[in-house]
């Protein structure tokens, strides 16, 4: 797990040592272990190294294999098994790393070796006989890769401050501030909130050709569904299902430093807890370490709940418990951190249990990301299972999401209704906005509509939300809390072979008489008490948002009235004569807008 970074100079001029340092320097918390620079004709890649496997100085970074250099940021889990197979093949190596098994499937099967690479990843591989450099990112997007073009010059690196450090490219986007601004959007396109910087979109790979300096993008990965799954029983659906994850979390525990886990104490944290301490504790003789974020708003709080699993499994947990002056002294740090605007305060407490993993010594931390995805975890998942359904039992299907949900009924209906309907959900979103008229009609809903859409068929939602509504923005959020403490985080839920197996399965398997990740909560019956197999009341490290922003209300007014991008984008009276009566998002989305602006500097 490293940070990456490079520039490409049009002229053919080389690369000024300062500047990629510069670079490199910004993402020091990504690789707090060593830095590395290489130099090649008219263009320069920088590396900061996290150790994970082979501490050596045989795993230093830029790392070059033949005729071909790398940078790389992420793990190839199953390299063991690759590197084997390229032994075979004649290929031999120095160190026991990931990143030269990386170079030498380059070497065998060009850019068909993504399809050999179970992992996440970000990299840029130049290879001299081609004169060309291959940029690559992860099926699903774990890690982050953002380019930017411009001024004769291209640059490439793990995060934006590491281009901004370089590049003059703090205006911003208005097409993406008003997305998130009307629709509250993030994250669901290649764009950037910073106008010109752009991201690798998930399971895509760019060619950047030296000679000519034109770039093209091709999509390597999409979800495959495997019908013969779907029509797997109960017991075959659980097998295939807890095999898969099992295969997957194993996979995830290889590592030369120490692992452990954030336990929420939900369903899909508590799973991936139980199935890893099971194979770690005995192979590492270490009781599995554990890391939870209290809550002292005690209506959000599921530590009970964790420390519940951790006396089950006999983990070693530790708590983390913010307080609001934690929170506000941490605003600007935070905001930096993420680089652009995001949903809520919750995103504090992932802070502070990765800072909390640092000051353990826990390089590496499981997580439970992407259950809800595959499994069809959230409540709006529901609708086009009840759109499906006929007769007695579409409302058959709208009671028992009421009983085994957290939604009341009336909630239940309204979420039918909003997520269902294009225009009800627009007509919402209008209503709500304080964004000036003449800025509203430049909306643009078309990933609303293909929601509304996708609304009727399961997998086309699945899809969806993986590939653009949802899991872009938590995996951006998941990796700047994880790599501004230097920890690597590894999401087993998001192994492409769990991910196929989650969405092929039928949605009997996934929803099943108004229980959402049904197959999950019957195999979690072997691991975990039935409490918490069994749960409704879910929240994940939610933030204590009712005691922390009615302390940090005045502030916040402060801030939204310096905001130069409010001021242009919004009607500010309306704003400020309705911000005391908003919902906690609503007022943190606005504030968050603001603090953006001022701590990187954007401009209009």
């Amino acid at each position: 797990m490293c940070g990456i970074c490079g520039i490409i100079n049009t002229n053919q001029a080389p690369v000024e040592e300062r500047v990629i340092q510069r670079m490199h320097e910004v993402a020091s918390h990504r690789g707090p272990d060593g830095f590395g620079v290489f130099h090649g004709p008219a263009f320069a890649f920088g590396h900061r190294r996290l150790r994970i496997l082979d501490l050596s100085e045989n795993g230093k970074q830029p790392m070059s294999y033949r005729h071909l250099t790398i940078t790389f940021n992420g793990e190839i889990y199953n390299y063991i098994e690759i590197r084997q197979v390229l032994i075979q093949k004649g290929y031999s190596f120095r160190s026991q790393t990931d990143t030269e098994v990386i170079l030498a499937a380059y070497a065998e099967w060009g850019k068909d070796c993504l399809q050999h690479f179970n992992g996440m990843w970000a990299f840029a591989i130049y290879d001299s006989h081609r004169n060309e450099i291959f940029f690559a990112r992860d099926r699903f997007g774990v890690k982050p890769l953002h380019y930017a073009k411009t001024g004769g010059q291209f640059f490439f690196a793990s995060e934006i401050r590491q281009i901004l450090e370089v590049c003059d490219r703090r205006k911003v986007n208005e097409h993406m501030l008003l997305q998130k601004l009307i629709c509250h959007l993030e994250n669901h396109t290649a764009e950037t909130l910073f106008e010109g910087i752009h991201v690798l979109p998930a399971g895509h790979f760019m060619t950047y050709n030296l000679h000519t300096h034109e770039t093209k993008i091709s999509r390597y990965y999409t979800i495959r569904k495997h019908p013969e799954m779907e029509s797997l029983d109960e017991a075959d659906a659980m097998r295939v299902f807890e095999e898969r994850l099992i295969n997957s979390v194993n996979l995830r525990l290889r590592s030369d430093v120490l692992v452990g886990t954030c336990l929420s104490g939900g369903l899909d944290s508590s799973v991936i807890s139980a199935v890893a301490s099971g194979r770690y504790q005995p192979d590492s003789g270490n009781r599995f370490a554990a890391i939870n974020a209290r809550s002292i708003q005690k209506s959000r709080d599921e530590s009970g709940y964790a420390q519940q699993v951790a006396t089950h499994l006999g983990l070693d947990i530790h708590f983390v418990e913010p307080s609001y002056e934690d929170f506000s002294s941490h605003i600007d740090s935070v905001v930096r951190t993420q680089e652009e605007p995001f949903g809520s305060p919750s995103m504090f407490m992932g802070y502070f249990v990765f800072k909390k993993a640092q000051e353990l010594g826990c390089t590496v931390m499981l997580n439970g990301q992407g259950g809800d995805e595959v499994l069809l975890g959230y409540e709006r998942y529901f609708v086009p299972l009840v759109r499906q359904a006929h007769g007695f039992a579409k409302l058959e299907s709208i009671w028992n999401y009421y009983r085994n949900s957290r939604l009341s009924l009336p909630q239940t209906l309204l979420f039918l209704l909003y997520f269902g309907s294009f225009d009800v959900r627009k007509r919402k979103l209008l209503s709500g906005t304080v964004v000036r008229n003449n800025f509203v009609s430049h909306a643009d809903f078309d990933s609303i509509r293909t929601y509304a859409k996708s609304s009727s068929d399961i997998f086309a939602l699945q899809n969806f939300e993986i590939a653009a509504i949802q899991l872009p923005k938590l995996l951006r959020y998941e990796d700047r809390n994880s790599m501004a403490h230097s920890i690597e985080t590894r999401l087993p839920f998001l192994d492409f072979n769990v991910v196929e197996a989650g969405l092929s399965l039928h949605h009997r398997h996934k929803v099943h008489g108004g229980w959402s990740k049904y197959v999950l909560r019957r195999i979690a019956e072997s691991y975990l008490p039935s409490e918490v197999a069994w749960r409704k009341n879910k929240f994940g490290f939610e933030a204590p948002e009712d005691i922390w922003l009615p302390q940090h209300e005045q502030t916040m007014i402060a801030g939204i009235r310096q905001s130069a991008l409010l001021e242009k984008y919004c009607d500010m009276p309306a704003l400020l004569r309705k911000f005391p009566g908003m919902g906690n998002w609503e007022k943190w989305m606005y504030y968050n807008v603001a603090v953006w602006e001022r701590v990187f500097n954007v401009s209009l």
